[in-house]
């Protein structure tokens, strides 16, 4: 017998206790760098179709719309009793039915506001909506989510999920970003309460995620199918911000105008779609609303489909409304804004339904009024050309220690990076630049400050703005928010500014919720080659020409 095995066979019991201790330390990380990893940490996107010089003609354009209701099913969730009516489930007072007998509350957690936020029912539903293109050989789809948020491995799942047959080159997505849906990024769900603090990420309903995915992809290869030849309008109209929407943080940057298509059937008037593109924060309910809504993109859509009811209303187009967001970060919101009705009368500052319904209302009478208008042009040459680019951003804070857990926004890279995704679109006249988070506004409208108490003593990094190169070839240009990610507010490198003293004299709201100071820089950098190289390939019309 061997020293070795007379040891072993001696020692039994601390053998054991070794083994166990390795397997207690072991598998705890082999699981957790699984988690980190993610199962997508191959995927990786960097195309430009067609290519530079592609003599296929632009031909009709082919459209197809469809949508899936993704309101959860409360018959699935426990009901519960809110005792002191504060919004919040408080142990110990407030009751609930355990349809499942598990011991524990399961409600719908809400997102937006607080961690403990268990909604009580339904104003109105929340939707997947997607609109495919296709034209010149290139098939796009673009899928507009009623979601607070989605992580880019979700969205790349879903991209897994469609059938090859049907030919899709892209699929874009994003979301609205109501803070009033049920919780889809895991830091609004309550899981329990520690030291008087309310937990979350413990009670995140992963099958809600998968009904989305189910949701998402049934819609996508039904709009496919829809397809039709089809003529495209578009329309931008610049909109006062009184009474629509607010920054909320200095410096005052913001898009102060709203992109509108219509799609019709090809030499008629009868509407398929009608997209929106513009940039607030849709949170009118505020944080003490407990009824799921999408917010104001509810009534807007609304409206532009079946029309604003008297007094002052307008006439809907029918077909279906897609409600993209747009620049949000800095912070776009209508928190605090007087919302005046369309009867003149009227006013709603304070967080409601009624203010909710009007802003959305307003919204569809002001986009309504622009596509009768003489703002608005036909997109006569609309050849498709879509450009897709994976990049790493250097994450920090909460986002880089969650995602290096595995818990957040599975995919982490050496260096504490994460992976995110930039998408130039162009359709004939019309350039669409995606970006996945809540973009500050003067990153492409111009503006960034660099003043005195600044956390880094640098000149503006995200320069020049994107803007410019954005229109270099188009009649209109538009970001679209919160696509394929979300990454959280990416604010300029010289406004970051988290500790004293202050660039204006206070602390103000949005690196809380940040991936770092690296992030929008990273962006600007990515986006702008990206914008480049589809110039570079697919010049367009030239802006003289308009």
């Amino acid at each position: 017998m061997s020293n070795k095995e007379s040891f072993f066979r001696r020692h039994k019991i601390l053998t054991t206790l070794g083994v166990i201790v390795l397997v207690l330390i072991v598998v705890p990380m082999i699981w957790l760098q699984s988690r980190a990893r993610g199962p997508y940490h191959d995927y990786e996107l960097d195309f430009l179709v067609p290519a530079a010089n592609d003599p296929t003609p632009a031909g009709v354009l082919q459209v197809g719309v469809s949508k899936r209701d993704v309101t959860p099913n409360f018959d699935l969730y426990d009901s519960w009793t809110d005792v002191n009516n504060n919004g919040k489930y408080d142990e110990g007072i407030d009751t609930y039915v355990d349809r499942n007998g598990n011991g524990r509350f399961d409600g719908i957690w809400m997102a937006g506001f607080g961690t403990n936020r268990p909604a009580k029912g339904v104003n109105d539903p929340m939707w997947v909506r997607a609109i495919a293109l296709r034209n010149n050989g290139v098939t796009l789809v673009m899928v507009t989510i009623d979601s607070i948020g989605i992580f880019h491995n979700e969205y790349i799942r879903i991209r897994k999920m469609i059938n090859p047959a049907l030919g899709i080159d892209h699929i874009m997505f994003s979301a609205t970003h109501s803070h009033e849906v049920p919780d889809t990024m895991k830091i609004w769900s309550y899981g329990f309460r520690l030291f008087g603090l309310d937990i979350p990420y413990f009670g995140y309903d992963h099958g809600y995620m998968e009904f989305i995915q189910d949701m998402a992809r049934e819609a996508i290869e039904e709009a496919v199918a829809r397809l039709e030849p089809a003529d495209m309008y578009c329309a931008q109209v610049y909109i006062e911000p009184e009474g629509f929407v607010r920054d909320s943080r200095k410096p005052v940057v913001m898009d102060n105008h709203m992109y509108l298509f219509r799609f019709t059937k090809h030499d008629t008037d009868e509407t398929i779609a009608t997209l929106v593109n513009w940039g607030n924060h849709p949170e009118a309910l505020g944080s003490r609303n407990s009824y799921l809504t999408s917010d104001f993109p509810h009534w807007l859509r609304e409206g532009l489909e079946k029309g604003v009811p008297p007094p002052n209303g307008v006439e809907g187009f029918g077909g279906m409304c897609l409600y993209f967001q747009g620049m949000l970060g800095g912070l776009m919101t209508p928190l605090g804004v007087e919302v005046p009705h369309r009867d003149g009368v009227q006013k709603f500052k304070e967080d409601s339904f009624e203010k909710a319904e009007s802003l959305g209302y307003n919204c569809a009478i002001v986009a309504a009024h622009a596509l009768r208008s003489d703002l608005v042009w036909k997109n006569e040459n609309p050849k498709i050309a879509v450009a897709a680019k994976t990049y790493l951003c250097e994450m920090e804070g909460m986002y880089k220690w969650a995602i290096r857990l595995g818990l957040l926004h599975e995919g982490y890279y050496r260096g504490g990076k994460a992976k995110s995704e930039v998408n130039v679109i162009r359709i004939g006249d019309v350039t669409i630049l995606t970006t996945p988070g809540e973009l500050y506004p003067e990153v492409v409208e111009g503006g960034i400050e660099a003043l005195p108490g600044r956390d880094f003593e640098i000149h503006p990094v995200e320069v020049p703005p994107l803007r410019g190169v954005m229109e270099k070839h188009a009649r209109m240009a538009f970001v679209v928010g919160l696509a394929n990610d979300e990454i959280g507010y990416m604010v300029p490198k010289s406004q970051w500014d988290t500790k004293p003293p202050w660039v204006h004299g206070k602390k103000q709201y949005g690196e809380e919720n940040s991936g770092g100071p690296e992030i929008a820089a990273t962006y600007h950098r990515e986006a702008r080659d990206l914008l480049n190289r589809m110039n570079d390939a697919h010049p367009g019309a030239a802006k003289a020409a308009f």
